[in-house]
């Protein structure tokens, strides 16, 4: 009975040291003394309880249980430094609890996946552990673009990157270096987001404090590249359209770029994912694949079926089958990298092709990104809303819709000019 009693105050005891709740869920310390270690102390842990499950995660320290009873008024140098050690390992899972809580986003196992992170001993670590996750997710666009910024890290750095080692002066150097490469401004830009994602990562997960955060302003800026002009306007679209070359590989690919451009700037990775149920009303909706997995509510894009829309699908797409998909692209067995290898493989075929079509209008490059920054443009141009085009494309602000506009701004900017020296 006394041992019963004795163990039930101290954690008692344990419970007022460290203890957080939100929302229904519980962390806090304990003393895990139902087996003692082979030293006869017992491990300390960090307990959390949600809807009546609890699950322990380790602190890594270990206390008999007359130095835990000690523990909360110790003067002991030695315990002190135990104390602030289980603290931090406290604090780590209850920022995590707390992050996850707060986006209605908990679940065990989302923190087991945020805690994994803790630890991860090295970047490179938290890259990989990044894109198995992806992997998981069936998100290969994703998977593929950390796994690629891995290796301009580790071509830099090597394959044993610690958090600690990120600072500014790190990232201005590697910045310098991936310059020295001949990368530009974009490609530098996307390599610096890729670490800044796994550094919030880790400061969300403890590994890295407030103060060693690399990121933000009076630290490290990421500067955006300076895109070349790519919107074409209504007469350069009309040749597109109008461009025959004999060959019914350039008419189709011609056909399928048209069809991006209708349909509000579609992603080729978006289009290839249209099914005939898609249509409702005489509009194609769909959800951005971008923004999918990434925002908290789904934005659907509505486009309307024009006249040309239907010609393309009635001459280059599946029979009308309600669950089959519109373009005979990718199948329903297909799986995520499958899906990824096609996607990639209609992109490269109408980016040729386009290229080969613009050279010879002598409008310059054209890609399937150009269709979409030309449906942005052409709308600004005849008087729509930036609400209505960044809805239109599926932005989630309309800073994104205005940096999409920002040639076509400048392009006015120039002509303007040129109007007030004809004198």
């Amino acid at each position: 009975m006394q041992i019963t009693c004795t163990i039930k105050y101290l954690h008692a005891k344990l419970k007022n040291m460290f203890r957080f709740s939100k929302d229904g869920i519980s962390v806090l310390t304990t003393l895990d003394n139902r087996r003692p270690k082979k030293s006869g102390l017992f491990p300390v842990k960090v307990q959390v309880f949600y809807n009546k499950v609890q699950r322990y995660y380790s602190t890594g320290k270990e206390l008999s249980m007359d130095d835990w009873e000690k523990l909360k008024t110790t003067k002991s140098r030695s315990l002190i430094e135990i104390r602030e050690s289980i603290e931090n390992s406290f604090s780590i899972v209850k920022e995590n609890v707390d992050d996850l809580a707060s986006n209605a986003e908990f679940s065990f196992d989302n923190l087991n996946k945020r805690l994994k992170m803790s630890v991860s001993d090295t970047v490179n670590t938290a890259f990989l552990s990044k894109v198995n996750l992806l992997k998981g997710e069936e998100r290969i666009g994703s998977m593929l673009y950390y796994s690629g910024m891995l290796k301009g890290i580790e071509r830099f750095a090597g394959n044993k990157i610690l958090f600690d080692s990120i600072t500014v002066d790190w990232l201005k150097r590697y910045e310098k270096f991936l310059n020295n490469e001949g990368k530009s401004q974009t490609t530098i830009g996307m390599n610096m987001r890729a670490i800044r994602a796994i550094m919030n990562d880790a400061k969300r997960a403890g590994v890295i404090k407030e103060s060693r955060y690399p990121f933000g302003r009076g630290k490290y800026e990421i500067q955006n590249g300076l895109g070349r002009k790519m919107a074409l306007n209504l007469e350069q679209i009309g040749l597109i359209a109008r461009y025959d070359d004999g060959k019914k590989a350039t008419e189709k690919f011609r056909d399928y770029w048209l069809f991006l451009y209708l349909c509000n700037g579609i992603n080729v990775a978006d289009f290839v994912k249209l099914k005939y149920r898609d249509i409702i009303d005489g509009e194609i909706c769909f959800i951005r694949q971008k923004t999918e997995n990434t925002s908290k509510t789904k934005k659907e894009i509505r486009a309307i079926l024009s006249e040309p829309m239907l010609r393309i699908i009635k001459k280059w797409g599946n029979p009308d089958d309600p669950t089959d998909f519109i373009f005979p692209v990718i199948i329903s067995s297909d799986d995520a990298m499958q899906r990824k290898k096609k996607t990639t493989y209609l992109t490269r075929a109408i980016n040729k092709r386009m290229n080969n079509i613009g050279e010879a209008l002598g409008i310059g490059r054209i890609s399937s990104y150009t269709a979409r920054h030309s449906f942005a443009t052409v709308l600004k141009r005849s008087g729509a809303n930036i609400a209505y085009i960044s809805e239109s494309l599926g932005h989630n602000d309309l800073k994104t819709t205005e940096s999409y506009l920002a040639c076509f701004e400048k392009e006015e900017r120039i002509k303007n000019g040129n109007e007030l020296i004809k004198y």
